[in-house]
């Protein structure tokens, strides 16, 4: 556990100060006298019906038809008993549950039996929590639900009988005016953004809100320039984040074109510039690499985002805000961290995984981070995030950053965050025969007194990739008073082979296409061993790695090549 340095214990007082703060205003604004303001408490009429461009799984009706409601990464089972009298199997399941996302799949059913079902757990909810609290009620919940009711309106209503009726539109009525009073009380970060987007959405949306649309935008575009970097990355430096965003955007945006109302210019450059982070994340299978709480690969949905791209055979030469760099030649990527954490009130999720690579060739994963696990596997989450399960050096066996685990900090931002590196720095330079990025950071500085210093060199071909990774004092040469274990780790993709060579620093990798690529190494002794994939849809998965392990008496230099055979 780390200690609070003074200025984290600054920034804490702040952040409950505002939430403090936040909580008050949401109070009085949620009092009847002052709920006047935001609009009618019933829909009259919805103007626009946007769409919903997640996918849909039709198969979700066979399901609940037998009880079984498969929701974040977990099934739950009503028989004879309505959804919302199961006791949840995780929080997340019931976020899902409430925030009626699954709509989506009833619609694409195409069958009167899930119409049937939508209406009767809608109406359901409406006059059961009409007034409650919790999970049901939290802003970024009522946000996803509003989403998806107005998107899935005519499921709900077209046809309905007057009494149906009347309980959905008075319910989204009230669930708007509830958005309005309460979305300051949102986790700083993502769930914020998308209750400000679905608030000015709903209201551009639903007949008898225009008023409030100046305001709502105003507060909107704060968030976003907040949240969305420079180079379109997030302030938290998931990918996966920028996909969920993207998808919510859209619709927002194309409901500004319908309603003929222009949309502020910070949307469209923001929508621009997280397209175009996200190509810069991409590794040769076409998926984004897995960083920073990047977890199970979403297909669907990142194709589905990128169909809006306007240019999409162009990728930034660089990402200087997100801290991320791209190497490609030949049919070969490389995409490297090169960022400190997050922000604190960012930094729930983020990995110990400075100066960590992902490594493709062709359409073929070769090495790749753990990644995070999905919301089913929870209890992997604290693994995955330490700096062993990513591509990079680990001294001593411990993480380059520290986690803070300090309980009033974790509730204001939604989980304990990491801090360190503080100095991270990095530089690429372009040769006629390769291109070549140097690094290094301090995270292990203050407990050892020591660097890391991390070169790769990928070759014009793309072919081969020499890495030397060294240890060593700031600024002079320097004696530990005992030896120091190091490892480092290149994480294997579950799809790959490996066996030791006749030369036992060297390794034999096998891609599942027949490609060889040979794996040798210089100032440390070489080990294959298990490891694990977090971010894969079925739950994480055994794989293997490399690791170079030695010790170092305070200074060491290992260099490495990873190189294909012809």
């Amino acid at each position: 556990m780390a200690r609070l340095k003074i200025s984290e214990r600054i920034r804490i007082t702040q952040l409950a100060a505002d939430k403090l703060r936040r909580g008050a205003v949401t109070s009085v604004l949620n009092a009847p006298p002052f709920r006047w303001q935001f609009g009618a408490s019933a829909a009259e009429q919805l103007l626009i019906v946007p769409q919903d461009l997640r996918t849909a799984d039709p198969s979700f009706l066979n399901e609940v038809e037998v009880g079984q409601y498969g929701l974040a990464g977990a099934v739950a089972h009503a028989d004879e008993i309505s959804p919302f009298d199961i006791k949840p199997p995780s929080e997340a399941w019931a976020r899902e549950l409430h925030g009626f996302g699954w709509l989506r799949h009833m619609t694409a059913a195409g069958r009167p039996e899930g119409r049937e079902i939508a209406r009767l757990l809608a109406t359901e909810w409406a006059l059961r929590y009409r007034g409650g609290s919790g999970v049901a009620w939290e802003p970024h919940v009522t946000g996803r639900r509003l989403i998806s009711w107005i998107s899935h309106s005519s499921l709900l209503l077209e046809d309905a009988d007057t009494e149906t009726y009347e309980i959905v539109t008075e319910s989204l009525g009230i669930q708007l005016v509830r958005l309005a009073a309460s979305w300051r009380n949102s986790p700083s970060g993502y769930q914020r953004l998308l209750s400000l987007a679905t608030l000015l959405l709903a209201q551009l949306c639903i007949s008898g809100h225009e008023g409030q649309i100046p305001e709502t935008e105003k507060l909107f575009v704060q968030e976003l320039r907040r949240q969305i970097l420079p180079d379109g990355g997030h302030i938290g430096r998931n990918p996966e984040v920028l996909v969920e965003l993207i998808l919510d955007l859209l619709p927002l945006n194309q409901c500004f074109a319908a309603r003929s109302r222009a949309a502020p210019p910070e949307l469209g450059n923001a929508l621009k510039a997280m397209l175009a982070m996200l190509k810069y994340m991409r590794l040769g299978d076409g998926m984004l690499a897995r960083f920073n709480g990047m977890g199970v690969a979403s297909p669907a949905g990142l194709a589905t985002v990128l169909v809006y791209d306007d240019n999409p055979g162009t990728i930034p030469a660089s990402a200087p805000a997100s801290k991320y760099t791209r190497l490609e030649r030949g049919d070969s990527i490389l995409i490297m961290d090169v960022g400190s954490p997050p922000p604190l009130e960012a930094a729930a999720e983020a990995h110990a995984g400075c100066l960590s690579f992902e490594f493709s060739t062709k359409t073929e994963l070769m090495l790749v981070n753990g990644g995070a696990p999905g919301a089913g596997s929870a209890e992997w989450r604290a693994a995955s995030r330490a700096t062993a399960s990513h591509n990079t050096l680990c001294l001593f066996e411990k993480s380059s950053s520290k986690l803070i685990r300090h309980k009033t900090l974790a509730g204001l931002v939604g989980g304990s965050p990491i801090r360190h590196p503080d100095d991270v720095q990095s530089a690429i330079y372009a040769h006629d025969d390769c291109v070549e990025v140097k690094t290094s950071h301090d995270g292990y500085m203050k407990r050892f007194g020591l660097m890391h210093h991390r070169t790769l060199a990928l070759s014009a071909s793309g072919r081969r990739l020499l890495g030397i990774d060294r240890l060593a004092g700031k600024q002079k040469a320097m004696r530990l008073p005992q030896d120091i274990p190091f490892a480092i780790h290149f994480h294997l993709h579950p799809g790959v082979r490996c066996r030791r060579g006749d030369n036992p620093n060297l390794a034999i990798i096998e891609l599942a296409s027949g490609a060889v690529w040979w794996f040798s190494l210089e100032g440390a002794r070489l080990a294959i061993e298990e490891s694990t994939y977090f971010a894969d849809s079925a739950g994480p998965r055994r794989a293997l790695q490399l690791v170079a392990r030695g010790a170092t008496v305070g200074e060491a230099e290992i260099r490495w090549v990873l190189e294909a055979q012809t």
